[in-house]
C-alpha cells in the first residue's frame, strides 16, 4: 500500500524523457462508457435540446438581417461575470467599436506580447495563451484568423476548445465588461486590439463565467488549448537531464509554463474565496485582498494521504530580484549561448502581467549583454523593454523556481511528425455515490466498485540501449466539468489511480483479489487537481488500471487516457449482460386447466364475493405459507402442507381462483411479519403489482395457484440472499453490496446498469430495504424473460413494434 507523501512531491512525475509530440491514430475506447445512460439520456434528449446553430449560420444570418449578435447563452449582464455574489461595481458592456477607434481583430499577428493581464486571478490562463502563441497551427485551431472588425463584421466570434475529447465550437458576441471606458480583464499592449480580451471571454462561457476561471493551473487551459497530457516536475526533485527535457519540449511545440510556490499552504482544488467586493475594490485600488484556505481534515494514520497544492494568484508576492511568488510564467524559450569563452544555458519567461521582470543576471538591462554581439543578440531576440519577457539563466531559474509544466501535444492536435507515432485509448467513465464511487484503497469494502480498465501492453519498446523487456506508456486521468459547476459548490475532487497485472478474465475483479494482489503501480499521491498523469514502464502483460476519488461516495465524471509508445488497448472490464435461462412458467392453455381444476369441485354460492370467514383463513394460510417456505419436498410432488395450502389459497382467491396485487400484498406482509429475524415494514403494493406483472401469462391482472407458488419459490431465494448479505440485521443491505447480490440471483450486468440500480433503488444513505431489493429482482427477472420470449433466434437483438414496447413497458 502506498504511503503519505508532502505536499511539496505532489506533482513529481517519473524520471525521464517527456513524449514527442504525437501523432498518428487513436484507437477507439473499446468498451468505454463514453454512451453512458444513452437510451435515457436520447428518451429526454427532444424535449431539453435543440440543435444549436453553428457560427457560420448565425454569422450569415446577421449579416443578411442586418444586426449585431447577442449571445442568449452568455448574456452581457452580471450572471456572466460573477456567482457568488453581487459586484458593488456597475460594469457596462461595450463592444470594440464603443471602447476605441479602428478596433481590430489581431495586429501584425497574435503574439505573446499581445497579453496583459487584467484584474482576475487567472494568470494561469495568460500564461498558458503566452506558450500558444508560439505554435501557429495550433493558434489557428483555437482562434480562427478569419474573423475581423472590418469585413463581414456581425458582432459574432468564434473560438475552439478541446473539451474531454472532443474540439467544441464557442460562439460570442463581441460585448466586453469596462469599467471608465477600460477593459476590465484580459487586454492587448495595443488598445485597439481584441483577439485577447475575446478568447478569454469564449473561455468564460465554456465555464459559465468570468469569476470561474479565478485560481487555477496553467496546465488545464494548456490541455484545453492543444488536446495534450501534461506532465509536471518538482524542480527540486527533477531529473539530471531536465535541461534537456525543455529544449526538446520547445523544440517539438510542446506548451511549457513554471511557477514559484509561495510556501503559504494554499488549496489547489477548492474555489477561491476572494470576496468580489474586494476583487472590485482591487480593480479601482490595484489592491489585492484574499483569503486563505486550508484541508481540516485530520488523515492520520490512513494509508494514502491526499496532496495539496496551491491557488496561483491568491497571494502573489513581489521578491526582491523581480520575479513573483505564486505566480504562473510561460516558458517561451531555452537556448544556449557563449559568454566569456563558456556555453551559458538560458530561459525565457513571461509574466502574464506585461511587466514586471526578473532584475539579476540576464534580465533586459544586465550588464552581462555588453560581452554578447550584435548578431547572438538578434538571435535571441534581446529587447531592453517592459513587455513582462526576459531571460534567465538556467542556473538562476533552477534556484528560484520550484514547478515546472510541459503539456506534450497529442495525435488530434497536428499533423504526423518525424519524431514518434503514440497510440491513445480515450475511455470516459464516472464514479456514481452507492455503486462505483468506492474511493481509494485505504477503503477496501468499496474500492473494487470503482471503474475498472483493462490494459494491454502487447510491445516491447524498440530501444536498443535499454536491455530490459519494457512497455512505455502514460496514464491520465481527467476529471469533468468541476470549474463549470463552481456556482454550484462544485470543488476538484482528490484523484488518483492504481494499476494491477491480471490475467485470464474480462469480468469486474472483486474485492478478494484487492486483497491479496499488490498494484504493480500507481499515481505517486492523490491530488486535487483536474488532471493527474504518470508515466511507467512496465513489462508487457494485462493490466487494470482502478481510477478513483480519495474518499468513497464522490460523484462525478471523468477521462481516462492511456499513451503507450507501442500498441496497446485500452477498455474498460465490463461483464456480459446475461441471466441464467429463466424456468417456463405455467402456460396460458395450461393456466386454464389449472382453474377448472381448482374449481371443479368448489360451489360459487356466492357469486365470486368473499365472505368474512374467507378473509379470516388467510391467517391460516400464512401459517402454512412459513412452513411451506422451509419444506423440502421433490419435484412434482406435493406434501400434505402443500395440499392444505392449495385448499386455503382457493378460499382467499374466492370463485375467481386468483388473487390481485392486494390480496397478493396481504398474504406476503403477513408472512414477513412472521419472520423476526427480517427486518420489514412489509411490501407496497406497486411491488406486488410488479409481481403480478412478472407472473401473469394471460394479461388479467392477477396470477393462480401455481403461478403464485413459483413467485413464492423466488421469493424464497431473494430473500436468502437479501439475509446474506443484511449482516448487521437493519433490514437494509449497502447499495455496494448490491452489486454482488445481483450476481448470486443469476444475473450479470454491466457498470451502468449497477448504477442505475443504485439510483432507482437506493435511498438517500445508500442503503436498500428488503421491500426494493425484490422489486428490483422481479423486475430484472420480467425483463430478461420478456427479452429472451422475443429473441427468438438468440442473436441477443430484438425486434419490437409500439404496441409491444408500450405493453412491455406499461405492464412490468
Amino acid at each position: 500500500m502506498p504511503t503519505a507523501i508532502n505536499a511539496a512531491v505532489a506533482q513529481q512525475t517519473a524520471a525521464g524523457s517527456v513524449p514527442s509530440t504525437a501523432a498518428g491514430t487513436t484507437e477507439g475506447a473499446g468498451g468505454g462508457t463514453g454512451g453512458i445512460y444513452s437510451a435515457i439520456i436520447s428518451r429526454n434528449q427532444p424535449i431539453i435540446s435543440v440543435k444549436e446553430k453553428t457560427y457560420e449560420e448565425l454569422h450569415k444570418k446577421c449579416l443578411e438581417k442586418n444586426i449585431l449578435y447577442e449571445d442568449p447563452d452568455f448574456p452581457p449582464n452580471e450572471s456572466s461575470l460573477f456567482y457568488s455574489q453581487k459586484s458593488p461595481v456597475k460594469f457596462e458592456w461595450k463592444r470594440p467599436r464603443e471602447i476605441c477607434e479602428n478596433p481590430r481583430f489581431i495586429i501584425g499577428g497574435a503574439n505573446r506580447t499581445d497579453i496583459c493581464q487584467g484584474e482576475l486571478g487567472n494568470c494561469w490562463f495568460l500564461a498558458a495563451i503566452a506558450c500558444l502563441t508560439l505554435n501557429k497551427k495550433l493558434l489557428c485551431r483555437v482562434i480562427p484568423h478569419d474573423q475581423s472588425f472590418i469585413q463581414n463584421y456581425a458582432g459574432i466570434f468564434h473560438f475552439q476548445f478541446w473539451r474531454y475529447g472532443d474540439w467544441v465550437d464557442v460562439v460570442i458576441d463581441d460585448c466586453l465588461p469596462t469599467y471608465n471606458n477600460q477593459l476590465v480583464f484580459t487586454k492587448s499592449s495595443q488598445r485597439n486590439e481584441f483577439w485577447s480580451a475575446l478568447l478569454e471571454k469564449a473561455y468564460a462561457k465554456l465555464h459559465g463565467s468570468y469569476e470561474a476561471l479565478k485560481g487555477g493551473n496553467t496546465t488545464e487551459a494548456m490541455e484545453d488549448f492543444t488536446g495534450g497530457v501534461t506532465e509536471f516536475y518538482e524542480i527540486k526533485d527533477a531529473p539530471k537531464d531536465i535541461y534537456k527535457i525543455m529544449k526538446h519540449a520547445i523544440d517539438r511545440g510542446s506548451l511549457m509554463a513554471s511557477s514559484i510556490d509561495d510556501d503559504l499552504g494554499f488549496c489547489y482544488g477548492s474555489a477561491p474565496r476572494t470576496d468580489i467586493g474586494e476583487l472590485i475594490a482591487r480593480m479601482v485600488k490595484n489592491q489585492e485582498n484574499a483569503q486563505m484556505t486550508q484541508p481540516t481534515v485530520d488523515y492520520q494514520g490512513m494509508e494514502e494521504r491526499p496532496a495539496w497544492t496551491i491557488v496561483p494568484m491568491q497571494y502573489e508576492t513581489r521578491m526582491s530580484c523581480g520575479l513573483v511568488k505564486g505566480h504562473a510564467y510561460s516558458v517561451t524559450a531555452v537556448e544556449e549561448t557563449v559568454f566569456k569563452g563558456e556555453k551559458i544555458r538560458l530561459v525565457r519567461l513571461r509574466n502574464p502581467w506585461g511587466q514586471v521582470e526578473w532584475n539579476g543576471a540576464w534580465s533586459d538591462k544586465s550588464e552581462v549583454w555588453d560581452s554578447v554581439n550584435e548578431a547572438e543578440k538578434i538571435r535571441l531576440q534581446h529587447k531592453v523593454v517592459e513587455d513582462g519577457e526576459f531571460w534567465i539563466s538556467f542556473q538562476d531559474f533552477m534556484r528560484h523556481f520550484t514547478k515546472l509544466e510541459i503539456c506534450n501535444l497529442t495525435p488530434d492536435t497536428l499533423e504526423r511528425d518525424k519524431f514518434q507515432t503514440w497510440t491513445v485509448s480515450v475511455n470516459e467513465g464516472r464514479w456514481v455515490r452507492g455503486c462505483s464511487a468506492g474511493g481509494c484503497r485505504n477503503y477496501p469494502d468499496t474500492f473494487w466498485t470503482n471503474p475498472q480498465y483493462r490494459l494491454k501492453l502487447l510491445e516491447e519498446d524498440d530501444d536498443p540501449e535499454d536491455e530490459e523487456v519494457i512497455c512505455s506508456f502514460l496514464v491520465a486521468l481527467m476529471q469533468k466539468n468541476r470549474r463549470k459547476e463552481r456556482k454550484l459548490g462544485a470543488n476538484l475532487y482528490t484523484i488518483g489511480f492504481a494499476i494491477y497485472e491480471m490475467h485470464g478474465t474480462k469480468h469486474h475483479l472483486q474485492k478478494d483479489f484487492f486483497l491479496y494482489n499488490a498494484s504493480k503501480a500507481r499515481s505517486k499521491t492523490y491530488i486535487n487537481m483536474r488532471e493527474i498523469s504518470e508515466r511507467f514502464r512496465l513489462p508487457p502483460s494485462e493490466y487494470v488500471i482502478i481510477p478513483s476519488t480519495y474518499d468513497p461516495h464522490q460523484e462525478g465524471e471523468f477521462i481516462l487516457r492511456v499513451f503507450s509508445e507501442k500498441r496497446s488497448l485500452s477498455e474498460e472490464v465490463e461483464n456480459m449482460i446475461e441471466a441464467d435461462r429463466p424456468s417456463p412458467i405455467i402456460f396460458v392453455s395450461d393456466r386454464a386447466n389449472s382453474n377448472k381444476e381448482l374449481t371443479a369441485d368448489e360451489n360459487a354460492g356466492k357469486d365470486g364475493e368473499k365472505t368474512q370467514a374467507d378473509k379470516k383463513k388467510v391467517s391460516g394460510c400464512i401459517s402454512l405459507l412459513v412452513s411451506f417456505q422451509r419444506s423440502s419436498t421433490k419435484a412434482h410432488e406435493e406434501s400434505e402442507e402443500q395440499k392444505q395450502f392449495r385448499n386455503i389459497f382457493r378460499q382467499i382467491a374466492g370463485d375467481d381462483m386468483e388473487i390481485n396485487a392486494e390480496e397478493l400484498r396481504n398474504v406476503l406482509n403477513n408472512v414477513v411479519k412472521k419472520h423476526k429475524d427480517l427486518r420489514s415494514e412489509g411490501f407496497e403494493l406497486e411491488s406486488c403489482r410488479s409481481m403480478i406483472a412478472l407472473m401473469d401469462t394471460d394479461g388479467s391482472g392477477k396470477i393462480n395457484f401455481d403461478e403464485f407458488r413459483h413467485l413464492w419459490d423466488k421469493i424464497k431465494s431473494w430473500q436468502k440472499i437479501f439475509k446474506r448479505y443484511d449482516t448487521d440485521h437493519s433490514g437494509t443491505i449497502n447499495s455496494y453490496e448490491m452489486r454482488n447480490a445481483v450476481n448470486d440471483a443469476g444475473f450479470r450486468l454491466n457498470n451502468q446498469l449497477y448504477d442505475i440500480i443504485t439510483m432507482r433503488y437506493a435511498d438517500k444513505n445508500m442503503n436498500i430495504d428488503f421491500d426494493s431489493f425484490i422489486c428490483c429482482f422481479v423486475r430484472l427477472d420480467a425483463m430478461f424473460r420478456a427479452f429472451h420470449a422475443f429473441d427468438k433466434d438468440g442473436d441477443g437483438i430484438i425486434k419490437l413494434n409500439v404496441l409491444e414496447w408500450l405493453q412491455l413497458t406499461l405492464y412490468a
